[in-house]
């Protein structure tokens, strides 16, 4: 994996956007909920094709790409791709769309819906399976034979690695699931347009890097 820079909400202040691309790598459902009010390219990381992104969005190589998800750790594996992809310019945007809310960017979005028909977030969905996996192969380990503690082992060393490197295989699985593709009209892996009188800020110019949100 190539490495990348990162850059703090804070510094992002400094940052002329309009000359950006913004690149959102999380499902179309947490998009969807939420994010920044400036415009941004819609492109979750399991489906990620960096030049089908850029092209979409009128981006260059040597255009700027700040890579943002939740906290920081989906954006890495994505901005690895853009820099393996020959873009040199490749930037994670560190603590994700929770950092920039706090420095003060501005967010729209359907807020966290409460409905019975909305999804629970990403991070609950992966500690409620992984929680069920535990308690499947513990009880097979001790009703039906020893061997399916390994199960539960497996998936406890797969926890551990998570926290360690901040690398989530079971997110990204949860992510190809059909409950989080919801919320966003667009083909995965592609920028996707999102209507601007969704609530959009007044005045969010449209970058020449960004040509959609």
């Amino acid at each position: 994996m190539s490495s990348v820079q990162s850059i703090s909400a804070r510094e992002l202040h400094g940052v002329d956007l309009k000359q950006a691309l913004i690149v959102d790598v999380r499902t179309p459902m947490e998009y969807s909920e939420k994010r920044l009010a400036s415009p941004t390219a819609l492109a979750p990381v399991t489906e990620l094709d960096p030049h089908d992104t850029a092209l979409r969005s009128g981006a260059l190589e040597d255009t700027p790409i700040l890579v943002l998800c939740r906290s920081g750790a989906r954006a890495k594996t994505a901005a690895a791709k853009f820099a393996e992809s020959g873009f040199t310019d490749v930037r994670v945007i560190e603590g994700g769309i929770i950092a920039c809310q706090e420095e003060g960017f501005a967010t729209v979005g359907e807020g966290q819906p409460k409905t019975a028909a909305s999804s629970p977030s990403l991070d609950r969905q992966v500690r409620f399976v992984a929680g069920a996996l535990t308690l499947f192969f513990t009880l097979l380990g001790l009703l039906v034979h020893p061997a399916f503690f390994l199960g539960a082992l497996f998936v406890g060393v797969g926890q551990v690695f998570s926290g360690i490197t901040n690398w989530c295989g079971m997110a990204l699985l949860l992510m190809r699931a059909p409950w989080n593709q919801k919320g966003a009209s667009c083909g995965l892996g592609k920028a996707c347009s999102i209507d601007a009188n969704k609530g959009a800020s007044k005045g969010a110019g449209k970058s020449p890097g960004a040509s959609c949100q």
